[in-house]
């Protein structure tokens, strides 16, 4: 008996029971589909999250006001802890190479009658190391940092939104009443896991805690960014920042950080853990689903054997082997999940591509494995579906068969 035989014949028997072969191939076209999906959306959220360490970069750490209790809940989180002094004094580290303190706020922003709330951050020049291009004119430099000066770069949704002239540099827009000059705006980047950044207003920081700002401590700031040189060890790097800042703050011995240091190797190792992790619970519980096909399979061969029970007798009468009955059930079972699997497979990349890059704008990428997981799967539901039913089909008496109504 040939494999064209054995084909044709599966797909006679297929044909046979054309409802309830449906029903079972549907409930492999969920399963299928559901994990595609799902591999789909934890490979995209990990791409997203790599494209937002590759603009860090590995050499990056991150440096926050406040200790933090256990239960990761920052304390001391109304007072900040770390001065621009402090970046002053780390950027004298050897491995330093670029560093920036940070303030965030939200603010109004208006020009002529329109206004726009947004993101409000203060650093200095170095901030552009993270990613940051300039589209239109430039971005502030130290000078503008000294003097406190009222200038501002904008993210480009900020300047639609305000109605900015295609030309912005030397626009005058006003922050808490206070004008300011336009001197740049930045390329696009898009959403992202890590926010809009393109929903932002940067200016000096010197400039944000002065005069937006005010206070006791003009001088303190929420955060420090700093990078530091790639043949650096982070550990090292972090320990003697740890060192320099206990010290400036005059911290005894046993007392706790006031601060706490983020970095970002360490933060990429971690966030590859947790989608690791994500992925499996992902695709686990989309793996329900083709458990619940796979014992529709089963249900409808052992139907088919109960139906067939007749036939299978006249073909042992006639000579057929065990072997070949055990053949003819498993092929009909692998066909009927390969049919499924396949459907599954284009449906499930069809709407992840779909919602993806056309409703939610992420580019979603087609895993490999994807495409070799349903071949696998169709075969090994199939089979796995299958044994039992053929057994049972090939096990069967052929006088008991034959005398069977």
């Amino acid at each position: 008996m040939t494999l064209r035989d054995i084909l044709k014949e599966s797909m006679l028997s297929i044909n046979g029971s054309k409802t309830r072969s449906a029903l079972t191939v549907l409930g492999i076209i969920i399963g299928v589909m559901a994990v595609v999906i799902m591999v789909a959306v934890g490979e995209t959220v990990k791409k997203q999250i790599d494209e937002e360490f590759s603009v860090l970069g590995t050499n990056s750490i991150m440096i926050r006001s406040g200790a933090v209790q256990k239960g990761g809940v920052w304390a001391g989180a109304t007072r900040n802890t770390l001065t621009i002094d402090d970046s002053l004094a780390i950027k004298k580290l050897p491995d330093v190479i670029a560093i920036t303190p940070l303030q965030n706020s939200n603010a109004q922003i208006v020009y002529g009658n329109k206004n726009w709330k947004t993101l409000i951050t203060g650093g200095n020049p170095d901030m552009s190391t993270y990613g940051i291009e300039i589209e239109k004119g430039t971005f502030f430099n130290e000078s503008d940092v000294r003097n406190a000066s009222t200038v501002a770069v904008l993210g480009p949704d900020v300047a639609i939104e305000l109605g900015l002239p295609d030309d912005p540099i030397g626009q005058i827009i006003r922050i808490s009443n206070i004008p300011f000059i336009v001197v740049g705006v930045v390329k696009p980047r898009g959403d992202s896991v890590m926010g809009n950044a393109d929903d932002i207003v940067m200016m000096p920081i010197t400039t944000m805690r002065k005069r937006l700002q005010g206070g006791r401590f003009p001088d303190s700031v929420q955060m420090i960014a700093l990078k530091i040189s790639p043949d650096a060890e982070n550990e090292i790097v972090t320990d003697q920042i740890k060192a320099l800042l206990r010290q400036r703050h005059r911290l005894k011995d046993d007392a706790e950080d006031d601060f706490q240091i983020m970095d970002s190797k360490q933060l990429m190792n971690t966030m590859d853990t947790i989608t690791g992790f994500m992925k499996m619970l992902l695709v686990s519980i989309a793996g329900i689903s083709l458990l619940v096909g796979s014992i529709g399979i089963m249900n409808m061969m052992l139907v088919s054997v109960a139906e067939r029970t007749h036939e299978i007798g006249t073909r042992k009468a006639i000579g057929a082997k065990e072997s070949h009955i055990i053949i003819q059930f498993l092929s009909e079972s692998v066909m009927i999940s390969f049919i499924g699997s396949i459907i599954g497979l284009v449906l499930g990349i069809a709407i992840s591509q779909i919602v993806g890059r056309l409703i939610l704008g992420f580019e979603v990428p087609i895993s490999i494995w994807s495409l070799v997981m349903s071949v696998c799967v169709a075969i090994f539901v199939g089979i796995a579906s299958g044994v039992m039913p053929a057994i049972k089909a090939a096990k069967l008496n052929p006088i008991d068969a034959l005398r069977h109504e």
